[in-house]
Parts: structure tokens; sequence; C-alpha cells
């Protein structure tokens, strides 16, 4: 089974958290499914510099990385993730999307109402967990 190792971004502005919708998809599993913004990490990066360079392309967005958050291994049918979550802050809300089709900015109380693709439902449930 193929192995992926990605990085995910936690942006917080305030009390809100950015989530971002998937393009359509030809694997119905993770189609239109919402995550948080990232990516795979490329030979000879560190995870953060992933993270900053991935977020910059799909977002054109610079943030601050904090600290890291959580680690996901998930098995989809067809591929094995490990998904490094950071917590990350940003100033402002403005964000370009040029690989995602919507998002949305979400507080605690009403992240867990969008349809998540199942790696990051561990990182939702952890953030609301811990509050």
């Amino acid at each position: 089974m193929k192995k992926i190792e990605v990085v995910a971004a936690i942006i917080k502005h305030g009390n809100e958290i950015l989530c971002t919708q998937r393009p359509e998809n030809k694997l119905q599993y993770i189609s239109k499914k919402f995550e948080f913004p990232g990516g795979k990490i490329e030979a000879g990066e560190t995870k953060e510099e992933a993270l900053i360079r991935e977020l910059s392309e799909e977002l054109n967005l610079t943030t601050v990385i904090n600290s890291p958050f959580i680690t996901v291994v998930h098995e989809y049918p067809d591929f094995e993730i490990t998904m490094h979550s950071f917590i990350c802050e940003v100033d402002s809300k403005n964000i370009t999307l040029t690989e995602h089709i919507d998002s949305k900015w979400m507080t605690l109380e009403n992240i867990e109402s969008l349809d998540w693709a199942a790696a990051d439902i561990p990182i939702v449930n952890k953030l609301i967990s811990n509050g």
C-alpha cells in the first residue's frame, strides 16, 4: 500500500479556525471533503518548511507556526497517510484559494458540522476536547 507523509495547518484567527474543502476527486472518500490545509513533504524539507510552502501555494498565505499538535496515521482504501498537524496563527483572514473549492472560518462550537475527510477527524476531535 502506498504511504504518504503530509503536513496540515490548524490556522487560527481569533477564536476561528480555517477549514478548506477539497475539490471533486475520483476517490469518493476524499472528494469534496473538508480538511486542514497543507500537503506533501518534499525531499529535503522539514515539516515546517513544507507547511510554509504548501500554505503559500494553496492559499497565498503566510503564517506563524506555533507548535506541533497531533500526528494522525490513517489508512484509506487506496493509501496510508501520516499527517503531522501544527497550530498556526494569522493576522488576516484574507486567503486566495488555488486548489480548494471552498473555505470556512469556524469556531470550535460548530467545526464538527462540516463533512471532514476521515484522516482529519482525529484533529477535529482533539481540538474540541482541548477546548
